[in-house]
């Protein structure tokens, strides 16, 4: 399942290819203007980081966070057997998702 943020990101590279195009028309480009625009507005109407290195750091806040909840050891383990299981539970997601396919 492909995140909409990303895909309307796809849609701006598109549009920016689109605009660099040499033998677009000027209908086209200016078509291809207004839909950037608006693509762009969506985006920062939902609060995304704007695709430089804030994004980056957004997404690798979001994914710890993510990892911290998920790997939060039972009650009754603690010390070096909490330790162990959030390492091997971090391993297991890491392989898991390298697994996936690519969209």
């Amino acid at each position: 399942m492909t995140n909409p943020i990303d895909s309307v990101r796809r849609k701006l590279q598109g549009l920016g290819a689109m605009l660099r195009d040499p033998a677009a028309t000027e209908h086209e480009k200016a078509n291809a203007a207004a839909l950037k625009a608006q693509l762009e507005e969506k985006l920062k109407d939902k609060g995304v980081p704007a695709g430089d290195w804030s994004d980056i750091a957004f997404r690798a806040g979001k994914a710890l966070k993510t990892l911290k909840q998920s790997t939060e050891p039972p009650a009754a383990m603690n010390g070096t057997t909490g330790a162990a299981f959030r390492l091997g539970k971090a391993f297991s997601q890491a392989r898991k998702k390298l697994k996936q396919p690519a969209p």
